[in-house]
């Protein structure tokens, strides 16, 4: 009674809320799947040179008795090998996802408490608590006549390139290895020389060893002064003399010298079957992945301008194709119902009836579209 009353009000307040819906709903953040927080931590310890058991008891027994005392903690998993610990802790289900970031820096802090208690030589621990990144566009980049450290560079200056792009998150390289210097010991010459092993390295450890040299104060001036005899290339450490018990040794002499990558191999990243390097590009929560994926796109075409011939950049992985088809599907899907519901009410109900149940449609639409963007909730599979 009261909205025939004011008829004139009510229409502007329809009008009002399909006006507003309309702009939320082009202003809605747009992704394939929701955000969601995994409620898992993993903690890696390595202790080189330990049996199992003194891994166990050391190490392994110590970090889960010291996290149970986390009020949120449902259980703890771990594995054991000789030298290596590797602990799960799991959450209760009913962890507040807003909580997770100050538990995982409660159980960081906590097994900093008990590193005093750990034996000496403890590599870590290590902790990751980010299995929820997603990267939505992943490009490969191949190389004809590369080598990859060479390749990696222009990957990192293509990363470098993307930063600026509005609402960037978290990039990644995938596939680099890292490059090491190889000593291929003769053992003929060794023996002759009556050295072994372990003195050459220390003899190179300790001319390669970074430390201060001290400073020169003049006046408001203050320089400091630093020792040369670093290595920085494989030719260094070929013209180096070694003096091991009063007599001198070029190192070349007792040893071959090779430029490599560790082995064996970190991950590797292939693209049809070739070795590439990926670079995996995330988007900040709560972005448009269209708007943000088209900016990203434009981006990569001017940096695959600057790369030399032989470099080729192929998109694995495009995000924003799959969200567009999704959000294409459900506008289709909007339109099918409103024809159907108009057809049905106009049959069963008349014309008048059914155009009322007909606006009432993308009139609640647009009012769940405002209460979407206010409430933060983007647009996605789920919601």
């Amino acid at each position: 009674d009261w909205a025939l009353k004011h008829q004139s009000f009510v229409w502007y307040l329809m009008f009002v809320g399909l006006l507003m819906g309309i702009f939320s709903y082009f202003n809605l953040g747009r992704e394939e799947d929701p955000s969601f927080t995994i409620k898992t931590m993993v903690i890696q310890t390595r202790w080189p040179g330990a049996t199992q058991d003194e891994t166990l008891y050391q190490v392994t027994d110590r970090i889960e008795k010291k996290l149970e005392e986390l009020d949120s903690l449902d259980y703890t998993k771990s594995y054991t090998r000789p030298g290596e610990s590797t602990v799960y802790v799991y959450l209760r289900d009913t962890t507040k996802a807003k909580d997770i970031p100050d538990i995982w820096y409660q159980v960081r802090k906590k097994i900093q408490d008990i590193r005093g208690e750990f034996p000496a030589g403890i590599q870590g621990p290590g902790f990751n608590d980010e299995f929820g990144d997603v990267f939505g566009s992943i490009y490969a980049f191949t190389a004809d006549g590369l080598t990859l450290r060479q390749l990696r560079d222009y990957v990192e200056q293509a990363r470098a390139e993307v930063r600026d792009v509005p609402n960037i998150g978290k990039i990644e390289l995938i596939g680099t290895q890292d490059e090491v210097l190889y000593l291929n010991f003769s053992t003929r010459k060794l023996a002759a020389l009556g050295i072994d092993q372990r003195q050459v390295m220390q003899a190179l450890q300790s001319q390669n060893a970074v430390t201060p040299a001290g400073v020169i104060e003049a006046g408001p001036e203050r320089i400091s002064v630093r020792t040369s005899g670093q290595f920085t290339s494989e030719k260094d450490l070929q013209t180096v003399n070694l003096k091991i018990n009063d007599r001198f040794f070029r190192l070349a002499d007792i040893a071959d010298i090779e430029r490599g990558y560790v082995d064996p191999p970190s991950p590797m990243f292939r693209y049809n079957g070739q070795t590439a390097l990926g670079l995996a590009i995330g988007m900040k929560a709560g972005g448009n992945i269209q708007v943000f994926g088209a900016a990203l796109k434009k981006r990569m075409d001017q940096v695959v301008e600057d790369l030399p011939v032989g470099v080729g950049v192929h998109t694995v992985s495009d995000q924003a194709v799959v969200v567009k088809q999704a959000v294409g599907g459900f506008t289709s899907a909007l339109f099918e119902a409103v024809v159907i519901v108009l057809a049905v009410s106009f049959v069963s109900l008349g014309v008048r009836a059914g155009l009322v149940v007909a606006c009432s449609i993308p009139l609640v639409l647009a009012m769940v579209f405002v209460f979407m963007e206010y409430s933060g909730i983007t647009m996605q599979r789920i919601s």
